[in-house]
């Protein structure tokens, strides 16, 4: 069972990303999505980060709302 706090902060530890606040702004600095591609298909993820996002947004589980602020944020 899951019990970490689903924020923007440990969504990047768990994508195995420096979750550092300078960090994350910089990751969105460097990286944006044009608005025709999905999160999960963004060339600057590996298999296994396209594999959490893409299961977790389908199994609609907890990390699915700050996966949504995480593609908000992209674009």
């Amino acid at each position: 069972m899951d019990t970490s706090v689903h924020n923007l902060k440990n969504l990047f530890a768990q994508l195995g990303l420096d979750n550092s606040d300078a960090k994350i702004e910089a990751f969105f600095s460097q990286h944006s999505l044009p608005s025709d591609m999905l999160l999960a298909e963004a060339p600057f993820w590996n298999e296994g980060q396209r594999h959490f996002i893409e299961e977790s947004l389908q199994e609609d589980a907890d990390w699915s709302e700050v996966i949504d602020e995480l593609d908000t944020r992209l674009r």
